[in-house]
């Protein structure tokens, strides 16, 4: 098997939907560039996925309707960047992402209360949706909580929902003079962790095969920049899917083995294969709209614990 074989079997068995495509190939590739592109390099960039120019306009449109990306235009040409509000979720969520598995438990839990009615039912949907996505579980009726909580993004996520100081943000640990049940205890009632190790296994059985595939072709000098840009898309969009579902619990209170800890391993080896020629396709492709696109800044480079 070689590297077309394993894109075309890929995009056969499980093609991935335009509108999600479009929001993986933002947060990998084009925000480190700047986080605009021309409609002309984004088409170019979603035409190895067999995402045609109508399908791209349909899902560009959409996500700008829904606050993600704002247009402009320049005589008969259109560009799309992120929105100002959306950079901050963008960068977050993609930070999960990259970053390594290293959360630790210092014992206590952040607990999110709304236990005066202080919501109304509107907001209280959107701080529980947004929550959830955070890794939040529900606790008991009107609190929600979190054993590794993120202090500034939770922040920031009750500021953007307009609901700062509406809600009683506390941490709490066991009292020792009591005896009382583990807090460790409150994983297996919070989250049902079983769909979240399924989905991993599912990407390390898809995406293994391909980590000795990729060696040989860089090994052999085969690699070309497009087929990097492909495989670095499709392995970024995959194990996106699954960990951001991952309520990104500390190891100590994770099943072991975890198959998270492999799935993120294999995701890294394979990147560290492919980004710099990626990135040579991602470059050519943003400058022959744009001479003056900018390289990947350097933040670009800390990915994964550090892209050599």
């Amino acid at each position: 098997m070689n590297c077309n074989d394993w894109i075309a079997g890929f995009l056969a068995s499980d093609p991935p939907r335009s509108k999600s495509l479009v929001v993986t190939i933002f947060g990998d590739a084009i925000v480190p560039h700047g986080g605009m592109v021309w409609l002309g390099s984004l088409i170019e960039l979603l035409a190895p996925f067999g995402v045609n120019d109508r399908l791209l306009r349909t899902a560009v449109f959409r996500l700008a309707q829904e606050g993600w990306l704002g247009a402009q235009r320049d005589g008969r040409r259109s560009s799309y960047a992120i929105t100002p509000p959306a950079m901050a979720r963008f960068v977050h969520a993609y930070r999960r992402i990259y970053a390594p598995l290293n959360v630790h438990w210092d014992g206590s839990w952040t607990l999110v209360l709304n236990g005066d009615g202080a919501l109304d039912a509107a907001e209280r949907s959107a701080v529980r949706k947004e929550l959830l996505w955070e890794g939040y579980s529900v606790i008991a009726p009107g609190i929600m909580g979190h054993p590794a909580a993120d202090g500034p993004a939770l922040d920031e996520l009750l500021k953007r929902l307009g609901v700062a100081g509406k809600l009683y943000v506390v941490q709490g640990k066991t009292m020792r003079q009591v005896s009382g049940r583990p807090l460790s205890e409150l994983v297996a009632a919070g989250w049902d962790l079983t769909g979240v190790a399924q989905g991993y296994q599912h990407f390390i059985a898809q995406f293994e095969p391909l980590l000795a595939v990729v060696r040989a072709a860089a090994a052999d000098g085969g690699l070309t920049p497009q087929q990097a840009y492909v495989i670095r898309t499709l392995l970024i969009h995959a194990y996106r899917r699954v960990q951001l579902h991952d309520p990104q619990l500390p190891v100590e209170l994770l099943p072991t083995p975890w198959p998270g800890a492999l799935a993120y391993e294999l995701t890294r080896a394979i990147y560290l294969a492919v980004f710099a020629a990626a990135e040579q396709h991602i470059d050519a492709t943003l400058r022959r709209e744009d001479a003056g696109a900018p390289a990947a800044e350097p933040a670009f480079f800390d990915r994964f614990g550090g892209l050599a």
